[in-house]
């Protein structure tokens, strides 16, 4: 039953709910958390570890996203990013990070963001960055905005994409697009029922908000659907520039019950739920996963690891936007503070606030409630904040 607030004459509103209202119950019989498998499978790919990396340049280098891979996790490129336009990329972060680190004008970063982002894609550079994740052997997923989705897919599938992620800060079924036709411009959708059926790998697309847009996604053919976009207090300014938020903990929710009620619908397909906003914390992870998420995207905690490409800070992929930017440069982590990788995900930790060592918080949270796998802990017993 929806909880709805009545806050004017004639207008009401739904009362949500965020991940840190939410809080884990265990019910049942404890176990070892050397029992607890934090496997997922997607389509024909399965990764030791439910975590994705925010598509951002931030974190998405080629190397990166190579390094994801090989310890378990999905590492995502950004195909319309840093990557996809300039050859000596590293140095042009180092010039955004000075920027940051020593302008007291906090938009003059976000400028030289947008200027970077204004050269245009390299299709040679794209290939040659999504040739570098295949040819290193971990699986290779590349983000794509709605708007160049069916202008790109063929260059990054034939450089060996093998999970395409149409990615935006809202994305419908069926968006629509302004084109160039001659002298008029001209409406152009994308459907994306039909893109996907004439792709031959899966698609994962989002964010969604509601479960009314969950389930017309999963319609489209999508192996799976992303909740939110990604919001970190301090480097995404969605809320601020659109007055759009997401309650994650109720939005997750809400996508699991558009999954049930699609599985019953088609007699059995399962599309996967992704998380992607205010996890922080390995605690953070649990309570996704919970709420019924089967895998869950990260961004600042990652952009705190050694192999970042952005050197201690974050920004999401939004912050480039040309004229609407809905992000800054956040500083998550002094480069003498930052951890490898692999302790990020794997451990072992000695920071008692959850983090580091996020597949391991997963794991020991999953067993103190008793449960062995990811889908059986989407049941858990949870509480609320009154």
């Amino acid at each position: 039953m929806r909880d709805l607030v009545e806050f004017g004459m004639g207008r009401t509103a739904r009362r949500t709910y965020e991940l840190e209202d939410i809080s884990i119950v265990p019910s049942r019989r404890t176990r070892s958390s050397k029992d607890v498998s934090t496997s997922w499978q997607i389509d024909a790919y399965r990764f030791g570890a439910p975590i994705l990396n925010h598509p951002t340049d931030a974190l998405g280098s080629p190397e990166a996203a190579i390094e994801m891979g090989r310890l378990g996790a999905l590492g995502v490129l950004d195909g319309e990013g840093l990557w996809a336009r300039h050859e000596n990329v590293e140095e042009k972060i180092a010039e955004l990070v000075d920027i940051a680190e020593n302008d007291a004008d906090p938009a003059a970063a976000v400028r030289h963001l947008q200027k970077l982002h204004a050269a245009p894609i390299d299709l040679d550079l794209l290939s040659a960055a999504v040739r570098r994740v295949r040819e290193a052997g971990v699986t290779t997923a590349v983000r794509v905005s709605p708007q160049h989705a069916a202008e790109l897919a063929s260059t990054v599938i034939g450089a060996g994409a093998e999970i395409l992620v149409v990615h935006g800060t809202i994305i419908s079924a069926e968006h629509v697009v302004m084109v160039n036709r001659g002298d008029e411009v001209v409406a152009e959708p994308l459907n994306l029922k039909t893109f996907i059926s004439d792709l031959d790998i899966p698609v994962i697309a989002g964010g969604v908000h509601d479960h009314r847009t969950a389930l017309h996604l999963m319609r489209t053919g999508a192996a799976g659907v992303i909740v939110g976009y990604g919001s970190t207090e301090g480097a995404t300014t969605t809320g601020e520039v659109l007055g759009i938020g997401v309650p994650m903990a109720t939005a997750i929710a809400d996508a699991a019950a558009a999954r049930r009620d699609y599985l019953d619908e088609t007699g059995g397909r399962y599309v996967h739920v992704i998380a992607d906003g205010d996890i922080h914390t390995s605690g953070d992870l649990a309570k996704a996963i919970a709420c019924g998420a089967d895998a869950a995207v990260l961004g600042t905690p990652l952009a705190a690891a050694s192999s970042a490409p952005g050197k201690g800070w974050y920004w999401p992929s939004a912050a480039a936007h040309p004229d609407t930017p809905r992000g800054a440069l956040l500083q998550v982590a002094e480069e003498s503070d930052r951890s490898s990788l692999d302790v990020v995900l794997n451990g072992p930790s000695d920071d008692p606030d959850g983090l580091l060592n996020f597949v391991g918080g997963l794991r020991r949270s999953m067993a103190k409630a008793g449960y062995s796998d990811l889908k059986e802990f989407q049941k858990v017993g949870l509480s609320v904040r009154g």
